[in-house]
């Protein structure tokens, strides 16, 4: 590794579902981006995996907040705890790794200068001392291998927890991108609402998520189907236990009008795309990236409405973190970055 520098690097994608911090090229947290907190001093009492197990399970003393919400900060106290708790997860074997860290971070395309400085500030409030920016298509590009420096387009999809992100990216620039609050979050309320309407169920957020997780699909027709999913929840009207099997079928069903408005958005991105650069995506394909990638029979029924080969880039949940990872390391070399 050469030399250890006083100054520590840590390259952080702070998303809305998960929290994955790269220290010396290597994952060295990945949690869940959820805080548990004392209701009335506002101590921190776990975070992560810790967290994740306490949500929806509280009693009136703790409460469980998530941090973001799409792919913004929307509790700034929360969003500094959380940061300050998982970077000081990472074992640096140095006891002075606060004083000078230097960070990469990666946010939505579509954030504003406001939402840009909260980012900001949770970093050097959490002991950031270089504090640098990266855009989640880039961040997912990189992590995928593309050459963004090149002069060819490529397009990426980066689906998360709280934004789905579309970008064209050619010389290390974004040339068109569309940022959306639908998403994996959207897609568990989805389900939530699915099961309370069609079966007169009352699912919490966790089984929601673990029913995306189990049967969620995106198409009717699957070549690989899933075993049909038991859930057990209170019945609306009786408050009586009653158990179901969900199939994937139902699940599409359910996602279906926010697959939806994904449909129609990258079709918006695919209009602006200038048309040297549209070819290159045309032959290349389109890149899938993120939780949302995993949705099973996506790729098909992208390439069903468009014509375009989708691609899902290995190990999509961490890919814009890789590409962060890869991003700190180039910092004096890449011109993308936000200082």
């Amino acid at each position: 590794m050469g030399v250890l520098s006083l100054t520590q690097e840590l390259a952080i994608d702070l998303g809305t579902a998960n929290t994955i911090i790269i220290h010396n090229g290597k994952i060295a947290v990945d949690e869940p981006s959820i805080v548990a907190l004392d209701y009335h001093s506002g101590k921190l009492i776990a975070i992560g995996h810790q967290a994740r197990q306490m949500h929806g399970k509280t009693h009136q003393n703790i409460k469980t907040i998530r941090p973001l919400k799409d792919g913004v900060i929307a509790d700034f106290n929360a969003a500094e705890l959380m940061l300050r708790g998982m970077i000081g997860k990472v074992h640096t074997g140095s006891h002075f790794f606060a004083p000078s860290l230097r960070m990469v971070i990666c946010i939505p395309s579509g954030s504003t200068n406001v939402e840009i400085r909260a980012v900001r500030d949770s970093a050097e409030h959490a002991g950031g001392r270089d504090v640098y920016m990266i855009y989640e298509p880039m961040a997912a590009a990189l992590g995928a291998g593309l050459d963004v420096e090149a002069p060819e387009g490529h397009m990426i999809i980066d689906i998360g927890g709280g934004t789905t992100e579309i970008a064209c990216i050619s010389l290390g620039g974004i040339v068109c991108s569309e940022s959306i609050n639908v998403a994996g979050d959207v897609f568990t309320e989805d389900i939530q609402s699915y099961m309370r309407q069609q079966h007169n169920m009352r699912v919490g957020e966790r089984t929601a998520e673990e029913v995306k997780i189990m049967v969620g699909a995106a198409v009717t027709d699957l070549d690989d189907e899933p075993d049909d999913f038991e859930v057990m929840a209170p019945n609306i009207l009786t408050s009586l236990p009653s158990i179901i099997n969900v199939s994937y079928r139902e699940i599409s069903y359910a996602l279906e009008k926010s697959l939806m408005k994904i449909d129609a958005t990258i079709m918006k991105v695919l209009e602006m795309i200038p048309p040297e650069l549209y070819a290159d995506v045309a032959r290349n394909g389109v890149y899938l990236a993120g939780g949302g990638a995993l949705l099973r029979g996506l790729d098909k029924r992208l390439y069903e409405k468009t014509n375009i080969p989708f691609i899902i880039v290995d190990d999509p949940l961490r890919a814009v973190a890789r590409g962060t990872g890869i991003a700190l390391k180039n910092i004096g070399k890449f011109s993308f970055l936000i200082k």
